[in-house]
């Protein structure tokens, strides 16, 4: 009976097949984690090291420089050399610097900060605003202010040059924005409340916009749908949350805009990275 059934089902040859699969098991196992083990440990150290739960800091790769590089490149129409001339600006700003140490030393919220200034994706922010010279820059979502602070530096270097222009962050957070104060509050502030009801009553044209607030596709779209009619002829849309969600390719379709999609790599740390996506003409 038993051969029978093993002629007719051919169970001898499942049998056979389940055995290689356990056989191969624990190396086809070993294989497929050994692309994320490394993740323990910096997490492990991270969990000790750092203070952060959210928005965290980090540097890039080289790597993930030299593509942010390019990608803003092809965003602005200049050289990736020019673009990493203008991270290496910022990359060796000492008063830049030691200003975000001493502000977070000197915080409240320093129990929630690490006494370092990485400045990660946002580098490619400072770039775009040193290249394109915008007369206002806005960013929805300031947090502890560290992209705030970054774009002023790119603004008050402008206007040393002759191009002045002014920074507009919105939060609905009263006390978000801690580190823009001294130099860098002459060229920025933070509206507070709700985004949306801030950009509304906006009265000026807008050269960049950058949504980093309310991470649900449904908020950024209503931000962006609010902020195009304002937007300069050369004015770009730029997505700190394009990882997550795709609002902003999908505008950029319809209203026939072109789209880049870039994603971070950051530097020994745990989190994977973030990504921005630009929506320019």
């Amino acid at each position: 009976m038993r051969k029978l059934l093993i002629d007719l089902f051919g169970l001898d040859r499942l049998y056979k097949i389940r055995k290689s699969r356990v056989v191969n098991y624990l190396p086809r196992l070993r294989q497929a984690t050994r692309a994320y083990n490394y993740r323990y440990g910096q997490i492990l150290r991270w969990s000790v090291d750092s203070r952060e739960d959210t928005n965290y800091t980090y540097a890039l790769t080289d790597d993930s420089l030299l593509y942010l590089a390019h990608t803003v490149a092809v965003v602005s129409g200049v050289s990736p050399a020019t673009v990493q001339a203008y991270f290496r600006e910022v990359q060796t700003d000492d008063a830049l610097r030691d200003y975000v140490l001493e502000k977070t030393r000197t915080s409240s919220y320093k129990r929630v900060a690490d006494l370092r200034v990485e400045f990660g994706r946002r580098l490619g922010w400072y770039a775009l605003v040193r290249i394109m010279k915008p007369g206002v820059v806005i960013e929805t979502g300031v947090d502890k202010g560290l992209g705030a602070v970054l774009l002023c530096s790119a603004l008050l270097r402008n206007r040393a040059e002759g191009s002045p222009g002014r920074y507009y962050g919105t939060d609905i957070a009263p006390k978000a924005g801690y580190l823009l104060d001294g130099i860098y509050k002459e060229v920025g502030q933070v509206l507070y409340g709700d985004s949306i009801t801030s950009l509304k009553a906006f009265d000026q044209p807008i050269d960049l916009f950058i949504n980093d607030s309310d991470h649900s596709a449904t908020y950024e779209l209503e931000e962006y749908k609010v902020v195009l009619p304002k937007l300069t002829p050369n004015g770009v849309l730029l997505s700190d949350n394009a990882h997550v969600a795709s609002s902003l390719a999908q505008l950029s379709l319809e209203v026939g805009r072109k789209f880049v999609y870039y994603p971070e790599v950051p530097k020994d740390h745990w989190y994977p990275g973030a990504g921005i996506g630009f929506s320019f003409l």
